[in-house]
């Protein structure tokens, strides 16, 4: 299990806050419940956004490898766990990222860990989709990148129209993903096939 580190001076901030939010709601800070609570969720916080400590670029450029593999690349069913940014609520699921070599590759792990350095932290949906597209298209500059989420998000299924069933899916898409229909639709099927 990965070890987690909090920044105390934004860790006691946090929790000052926190313990006034509780108290602003009706609620008693100083139940026993509730006393730990603000220094909780102010970790919880740092944990849920620490993909603003994150280069993405520096995570893809450290895995890079030369080779003449030019067929379509796929890592899929990446669990996504985000915090919507008009709510600060969460939306979650998965992430199907592909790409078509041009000369180089990337290590395998770097794709799922680039998702995660864009999701943790407040986002929207659509800007993450574009953000792992280019990401991906700016560091190894392959022949075109394709990436789909599809998400549940708890400020649609808690609150407002309260749509329990509801996903979202969102795409973006570059060089032979966007041109040929062909490569795309391969896409599409391979995400949708239960090969493993």
């Amino acid at each position: 299990m990965k070890e987690e580190k909090y920044n105390d001076e934004i860790t006691n901030k946090l929790s000052e806050h926190y313990e006034d939010i509780i108290r602003q709601i009706g609620e008693n800070p100083e139940r026993e419940g509730l006393i730990k609570t603000p220094e909780r969720v102010a970790k919880a916080m740092q944990f849920l956004t620490h993909g603003y400590d994150i280069n993405p670029d520096d995570l893809i450029k450290q895995a890079i490898f030369h080779e003449e593999y030019s067929e379509m690349v796929i890592v899929k069913d990446i669990e996504v766990y985000s915090m919507c940014e008009h709510h600060m609520l969460p939306f979650f699921g998965k992430a199907h990222v592909a790409y078509i070599p041009d000369g180089k590759i990337v290590g395998l792990s770097k794709v799922p860990r680039v998702v995660d350095a864009y999701s943790r932290r407040l986002q929207v949906q659509e800007r993450l989709t574009i953000e792992i597209r280019d990401c991906i298209q700016r560091t190894l500059n392959p022949k075109g990148v394709a990436v789909v989420i599809e998400c549940a998000h708890m400020c649609m299924q808690m609150r407002g129209v309260q749509k329990q069933n509801s996903v979202t899916t969102s795409s973006a898409f570059t060089g032979l993903f966007l041109k040929n229909d062909a490569t795309r639709k391969e896409f599409i099927n391979l995400v949708q096939a239960k090969l493993h």
